[in-house]
């Protein structure tokens, strides 16, 4: 090497000091990287786009379609025209608040701003904006009526304030889709990567509700009874589910149900470690699919969880991919 002078340095054996590594000596280490380090990369760590504009457009559809049947008949269910729950006085887990019914134009106009504010998130028309109104909307409606609260209305308030957080409209969308017509023919590519931590929080959302379903379900009767075949026979029923009952054996129902307990209890493992990941992926699509096909007026929850399961646990290259095919189809 030269330096600023243009002479080139004397080696080690001409009266040089050695390099330590030349004394037989151990180098200069280097530095370990600690354990909040490695957390943080991991939880941060860039995720591919694709996953966060998924979940932006699953999560609204799935909670707009399972409402649907209840918001066509707003002036009945929000209003006192139809049956709606006594003020229970305070201090009952059953009812935390006690919202009183609305004008009927009042329902109407909630319902119509639930409706916009879930089909922009959805197609990504001021995303972020529309998340954080769709969360406050969406927990009014499960407060007014709480016997109409399931697992989905009930989910979509927390779920929505995360794509709030998030750079859920980079990509794949109005807003997108208007910034590059905008943008000069030097500007940068677009965003292919985004930070982790909204995608981190879809992930352990999934891994919570199937861990604590499956240790609320070992804690009932599914370590011994035929509790999937008897909810066969229940007025979720759909004709699918009739035509399977009476072609599969008994001793199938049994085996089903060992497989959704197992897959739901070791949901934390199956997916955080990477051989096993495909495999649980594979399994909890199926078990979605049935619940859809065989448990009529569950399918909107089937739908959801479905497609948060692909969205965070599907292989990058596949997102990567169908969105890629998309997108080419529409420039075609």
């Amino acid at each position: 090497m030269t330096g600023g002078s243009g002479r080139r340095r004397a080696p080690s054996d001409t009266g040089g000091t050695a390099a330590p590594h030349e004394r037989g000596q151990a180098g200069p280490r280097r530095p370990e990287i600690g354990s909040s380090r490695r957390a943080a990369d991991w939880l941060f760590g860039p995720q591919p786009v694709e996953r966060l504009v998924l979940l932006r457009i699953v999560v609204p559809v799935a909670v707009l379609a399972f409402l649907s049947s209840r918001m066509i008949h707003a002036d009945e269910w929000l209003t006192s025209k139809g049956f709606h729950p006594p003020d229970l006085g305070g201090g009952d887990w059953r009812q935390p608040l006690y919202l009183p019914p609305v004008p009927s134009w009042a329902a109407w106009a909630i319902v119509a701003a639930t409706a916009i504010a879930g089909i922009s998130l959805a197609v990504g028309f001021h995303p972020r904006k529309a998340a954080g109104a769709f969360a406050a909307l969406t927990v009014y409606l499960v407060l007014a009526d709480r016997l109409e609260a399931f697992t989905v209305s009930k989910a979509a308030p927390v779920l929505s304030l995360a794509l709030s957080a998030s750079p859920c409209g980079v990509r794949f969308g109005i807003d997108a889709w208007r910034r590059s017509r905008r943008a000069s023919p030097g500007a940068l590519p677009p965003t292919e990567q985004v930070s982790g931590g909204a995608v981190r929080f879809f992930q352990a959302f999934l891994l919570v509700m199937y861990s604590g379903s499956g240790i609320a379900k070992a804690r009932g009767d599914w370590l011994s009874g035929d509790v999937l075949w008897s909810h066969l026979h229940d007025d979720y029923q759909t004709a699918v589910g009739w035509q399977v009952m009476n072609a599969l054996p008994a001793v199938g129902w049994r085996i089903l149900q060992a497989i959704t307990l197992g897959f739901e209890l070791g949901a934390p493992l199956w997916f955080t470690l990477p051989w096993t990941r495909t495999a649980a992926l594979v399994v909890g699509l199926g078990m979605h699919l049935m619940i859809a096909l065989m448990f009529g007026p569950v399918v909107w929850f089937a739908l959801l969880m479905g497609g948060m399961l692909i969205a965070c646990y599907a292989p990058r290259t596949l997102l990567v991919r169908a969105f890629a095919r998309h997108s080419e189809s529409r420039h075609a």
